[in-house]
């Protein structure tokens, strides 16, 4: 996979932040103007004495000075242009939320499934990635503006503020809702960027699920920890302001919460719960995995489970809340029931025997067929991954029994399920 190049660099004439509409109207022809760069960087405030063509001899105007880098090496002056994302400010529409590096205000509390709901919310709207447009919440649409809005801060940040609303962490500590940030203080159009944690998508935590905004909209994708390019750059934050809770926190079974579950999710709890599930009976519903990308087959397992329980409506809706996790987690509960089918108690079913497939029936048949005398083709194992040797054993018991063809390709059906276990 190629490295992903965020050009996050709009020109300084199309920005339309309140500083750079006045230095338009200021300077509307000066290239010197121009090499000003971007005016909202600084807090402090100076006079510039305009030309006399421009406001009359004499005439001062207060403008903020720049934060960004005056002008860049062997960049032209017509395409210099912005950090790669915009000032601190308010919600577009909400002065009265600005917040200011000399006055923050009271942090708003939310629980880490809010914050990947917020996260999720712009993926699904595909929101267009702008360095100078805010989208319908208010909030600039960059990547430091989708973090002050997944977070629910009281205004927009960049990645030279994000830092002062949370408390740095490492990578063994990250989980869903935090951040991973780089900011390059000596040039922040060099790399700067932050990404939303979603959680780990392998058990060797080298990938892991990032939410970003970034061109051309907002994605969520499986991204080496810690990104692409300036990887140790990166530094782990968890928001001061996140809460424990019902709505999705860590509870005392350990619920890593309902943001991390469903449509579009990856990360390593799916893998867990697929796991758990495939152990209380649920196997059939998956042809591969479980693995950490969610799939109806973990919707249609929980879904099993649930019903198992005897919950009915909502409570069935085969996305895992507490109570499912804690009996999951803790072994408890009622097991999902298999299946009858075609006659034979047990069966799980043709699609838990294809290639690729992987769960706890498959080292059920393995071990049967070793105990009826078939496992002449296992180097090793059985174990839960179906392989050519299993297919080969269940052919050779199926030709024990005298049949041809079609009906002794490897692939157990019912008749081959009922006479090894019969």
């Amino acid at each position: 996979m190629g490295t992903p190049v965020f050009e996050d660099i709009d020109p300084a004439s199309d920005c339309d932040c309140p500083g750079c509409r006045l230095w338009h109207r200021v300077l509307p022809h000066s290239r010197a103007g121009r090499r000003l760069a971007h005016p909202a960087s600084h807090r402090a405030v100076v006079v510039a004495t305009a030309t006399t063509a421009a406001l009359g001899a004499g005439a001062a105007v207060t403008v903020p000075t720049t934060a960004h880098a005056a002008h860049f090496p062997g960049i032209p002056a017509d395409e210099e242009g912005d950090s790669p994302q915009g000032e601190p400010g308010p919600l577009y529409g909400n002065v009265s939320k600005t917040a200011t590096a000399t006055a923050a205000p009271a942090l708003p509390t939310i629980t880490r499934s809010e914050i990947i709901d917020r996260a999720r919310s712009w993926v699904t709207a595909k929101v267009p990635y702008s360095l100078s447009a805010y989208w319908s919440d208010g909030y600039r649409q960059d990547c430091s503006g989708y973090v002050s809005m997944a977070w629910n801060l009281p205004g927009n940040e960049w990645t030279g503020s994000l830092a002062q609303y949370g408390v740095r962490i490492t990578k063994e500590e990250l989980q869903p809702g935090d951040i991973l940030l780089f900011h390059n203080a000596a040039d922040p159009t060099n790399g700067s960027h932050v990404t939303i944690f979603g959680g780990w998508t392998d058990s060797s935590r080298t990938t892991y699920l990032a939410y970003e905004q970034t061109k051309p909209s907002t994605l969520a994708r499986t991204t080496p920890y810690a990104y692409w390019s300036n990887s140790s750059q990166y530094v782990p934050y968890r928001y001061k302001g996140v809460t424990t809770g019902a709505a999705g926190a860590p509870s005392a079974s350990g619920f890593p919460g309902t943001g991390v579950f469903g449509p579009g999710a990856v990360n390593a709890h799916v893998t867990r719960l697929g796991t758990m599930l495939v152990a209380r009976g649920g196997g059939r519903f998956y042809t591969s995995g479980p693995g950490p990308r969610w799939t109806e087959a973990d919707r249609r397992a929980t879904e099993a489970f649930q019903l198992a329980q005897g919950w009915r409506g909502k409570d069935a809706d085969g996305l895992p809340g507490p109570a499912t996790w804690k009996l999951l987690t803790g072994g408890k509960g009622k097991d999902i029931a298999p299946p009858a089918s075609h006659g034979v108690p047990g069966f799980p079913g043709r699609g838990v025997f294809r290639q690729g497939a992987v769960n706890a029936y498959v080292t059920q048949l393995g071990e049967r067929l070793v105990a009826k005398g078939y496992g002449a083709h296992y180097t090793s194992g059985p174990g839960p991954r179906w392989t050519e040797a299993d297919r080969r054993n269940v052919e050779a018991f199926q030709r024990a029994q005298g049949w041809r063809g079609g009906a002794a390709d490897g692939y157990p059906g019912p008749e081959t399920w009922r006479r090894l276990f019969s």
